[in-house]
């Protein structure tokens, strides 16, 4: 008689990052049967799928699963995994079912990993599309971040000023009594040398996020970026 893999739900929990954590933005955390697996096999971990990760279209969300196998960082130390170690998995599409398998703690080798993990697809893309459109959760920085994202995208500006953005995108720089959004770049023109460069968006708690946004948008689309953002 063929074995037929039980099937796992998965949530998404949204969890603000501690105050002294280095990296300010939010993680996107994964329940498992309504387990915290990630606390089980990393107790003092955070989720390495952070808020910013989850602004793209669907197939660049951290938990997307694709019909060829993602190696997915899943928590770390509030550092670099190269450095202190953390959680991976590898996350693949088979027709109607996702599967997690070939887990990895590469925080301590000592601790036993879940087995694979079988998920039904329906369910599993209606959770990730759900937790993209949940933003109760948000502070006004984490507010502003997203909409910063989405509007910088539609008003076409890399391809206006042949800038590229760069691979950790617009994030929360800082959080508390000085809110901060950042927006990183590369200048990439022809016969110049790369640089790194960025804008940073003070929120305040005073005035609606929408508005801040939109004035600030109009503030850097309006000019060069070699000449209105700071820069190494």
């Amino acid at each position: 008689m063929e074995h037929i893999a039980p099937v796992s739900v998965l949530a998404l929990r949204p969890v603000l990052p501690h105050p002294k954590a280095i990296m300010k933005g939010a993680g996107i955390r994964p329940l498992i049967d309504g387990r915290d697996v990630l606390k089980e096999i990393h107790p003092d971990g955070d989720s390495s799928c952070y808020h910013e990760r989850w602004f793209g279209s669907p197939e660049t969300w951290p938990l997307w699963a694709a019909d060829e196998p993602r190696h997915v960082e899943l928590s770390n130390n509030d550092c670099v995994t190269d450095c202190c170690g953390g959680i991976f998995v590898t996350i693949q599409r088979h027709g109607n079912h996702v599967e997690w398998m070939n887990w990895q703690n590469t925080n301590d080798i000592r601790v036993p990993v879940p087995p694979k993990i079988h998920f039904d697809a329906t369910q599993y893309d209606a959770e990730l599309a759900r937790v993209v459109a949940y933003h109760s959760w948000e502070e006004p920085v984490d507010t502003a971040a997203r909409l910063l994202a989405h509007r910088i995208a539609d008003s076409h500006w890399h391809e206006r000023w042949d800038c590229q953005p760069f691979p950790q995108g617009i994030r929360v720089q800082e959080r508390g009594r000085s809110p901060k959004v950042f927006m990183p770049f590369m200048t990439d023109r022809s016969g110049e040398a790369r640089a790194f460069r960025w804008h940073a968006m003070p929120v305040s708690a005073h005035e609606p996020v929408e508005d801040q946004v939109r004035r600030f948008v109009e503030q850097i689309t309006a000019t060069d970026p070699r000449e209105s953002a700071e820069s190494h």
